[in-house]
């Protein structure tokens, strides 16, 4: 069986970076900085233009915790058929209850409205109170994948866990191991956990074209540099891709 990777990408150069790699999916994210928040439906549609990859879209209406309220849930039920409309692989969602549990009635409408396209449920797993039955929930719902840590702050340090959440699942859903995952760990990742899938955004660091150039005035958190950012790398994900897959 073919080891898989997918790509966390946050501009449509990454996702080009990520085919060009060998990645089989995209999870197209905005804001990483936050984690992750739903991206534009222009992002969407381009996404969808590039050759020989999926493309997942997050469905995530703002950073912070998983705990959503009614609008919230309207908003991410939206997004859902917008990306369904336009032709996208799949959704990953999430959302918790305030004790830490599933929110099972706001996954139960983000499912409906995902009417049958791919569903991942995304690292709001890693803060739930108990995993084990977190897992049969999700199961329960339908979902075709889990991406998580094993609870951990990185899938390397979350392999035990990943090994009893594959052996958990016995084929039910598949684990998607993800945080920290890079060529350095990737392959060790798979054999120790027993998944078939890793997810990454092997990025690295590109610097600005812009010739002038007003320093000292940052857009975002004081201090943030607006002449560099990260991108996705072809080299990187090629580099993942055969170590999985060697």
């Amino acid at each position: 069986m073919k080891n898989i990777l997918e790509v966390c990408a946050g501009d449509i150069e990454s996702v080009r970076a990520a085919a060009q790699g060998g990645a089989s999916r995209v999870e197209l994210c905005s804001a990483l900085g936050e984690g992750g928040v739903t991206p534009s439906i222009g992002f969407i549609r381009r996404a969808l233009t590039v050759p020989g990859i999926k493309v997942h879209v997050l469905i995530r209406p703002r950073g912070g915790d998983f705990l959503y309220d009614n609008d919230e849930v309207d908003c991410m039920v939206d997004d859902i058929v917008a990306a369904r409309e336009a032709g996208v692989h799949g959704v990953v969602i999430g959302a918790l209850t305030p004790d830490g549990d599933i929110d099972i009635a706001a996954c139960r409408r983000m499912m409906d409205a995902a009417a049958g396209i791919n569903v991942t449920f995304h690292r709001a797993f890693d803060l739930c109170r108990d995993k084990e039955k977190a897992l049969e929930q999700i199961i329960a719902l339908g979902c075709n994948r889990v991406l998580t840590s094993g609870q951990a702050p990185s899938a390397m340090e979350g392999t035990a866990a990943l090994a009893q959440l594959v052996k958990q699942a016995a084929g039910r859903i598949t684990i998607l191991a993800g945080a920290g995952v890079g060529p350095q760990n990737a392959a060790e990742i798979i054999a120790a956990s027993a998944t078939n899938e890793v997810h990454a955004s092997a990025r690295h660091s590109v610097d600005s074209n812009m010739r002038y150039r007003h320093e000292g005035v940052a857009m975002g958190a004081p201090g943030s540099d607006e002449y560099s950012r990260k991108v996705t790398s072809a080299d990187i994900v090629r580099d993942i891709v055969n170590r999985i897959n060697s």
